[in-house]
């Protein structure tokens, strides 16, 4: 572990003074969180973004994990489905709603006199798409991770080395990102998406997606719980059919982060 980065992301961070962070309690919001905290104390404000497309899973672990820190934090709830644009689910989509809540998080620094907005984007983010950070560039919200040159593998070693309960926390995404590119996002088939992972986690499986193709059901799974999957299949056909799905599929590519960018090469092929 290059410890000269750390060194480098503590020193930049005292120089803010005060610091408005943008808290998911994922590990990467997490870990700056418990950075900025050591070195700045209670001249921190967490901020837990809520709307519709956010699990109430995540929302309720985010907020465990900063009462059980001892974060300065609060929860701002906003709302994205009344947003035409946003729910129209063009490949602008995450553009869109990272603008609103960048947009949303300036007004609530300026409210109370912080001048620096930080999140968790770090090196290893830029390999994928992701408008969403051109958005958060546009309205200067500052990446510290991404300034020092860390990725996403050294701010999980940091975190197991500092001995933090979140460090191997599964990678997770707005549950926007498992509706088809063009299709409208509802609460409907938000509800059938959250339904169906928080179901398969209570089954054991800890790092999945499951995508919504109108009346089928699309699960992305590790490829070491596939099998595990075909001996629940008719337990979980039963429940996911109970939330509306009619077909439901087992991916066998597995679970990949933004799957559904993958039509998007496609149509620019």
């Amino acid at each position: 572990m290059d410890f000269s980065k750390w060194d480098l992301l503590k020193e930049r961070i005292s120089k803010e003074g005060c610091l408005l962070v943008s808290f998911s309690g994922g590990v990467d919001s997490s870990l700056l969180a418990k950075t900025a905290q050591d070195v700045l104390g209670q001249n921190v404000l967490c901020i837990i973004l809520d709307t519709e497309t956010i699990p109430r899973s995540e929302l309720r672990y985010a907020q465990d994990l900063a009462k059980s820190m001892g974060l300065n934090c609060l929860v701002v709830r906003y709302s994205m489905l009344g947003d035409e644009k946003f729910q129209k689910n063009d490949a602008t989509r995450c553009y869109i709603c990272k603008k609103k809540s960048a947009c949303l998080l300036k007004q609530i620094a300026a409210d109370r006199g912080i001048g620096c907005i930080a999140d968790g984007v770090n090196l290893s983010d830029y390999r994928d798409f992701r408008p969403g950070i051109v958005a958060c560039n546009e309205e200067g919200i500052w990446h510290p991770f991404v300034e020092a040159e860390i990725t996403k593998d050294e701010i999980r070693a940091r975190a197991r080395s500092m001995g933090m309960p979140f460090w191997d926390k599964p990678s997770s995404a707005c549950l926007s990102s498992r509706i088809p590119y063009g299709m409208r996002i509802t609460r409907d088939n938000l509800r059938m998406v959250e339904d169906a992972e928080d179901f398969l986690k209570d089954q054991g499986f800890r790092q999945l997606r499951v995508r919504w193709h109108g009346q089928t059901a699309r699960i992305e799974l590790l490829s070491q719980d596939m099998e595990r999957a075909l001996k629940l299949k008719d337990l979980i056909v039963k429940k996911l059919k109970e939330l509306g799905f009619k077909y439901i599929t087992l991916d066998l590519e597995g679970f990949r982060t933004g799957s559904m960018n993958e039509a998007l090469w496609t149509t620019k092929e």
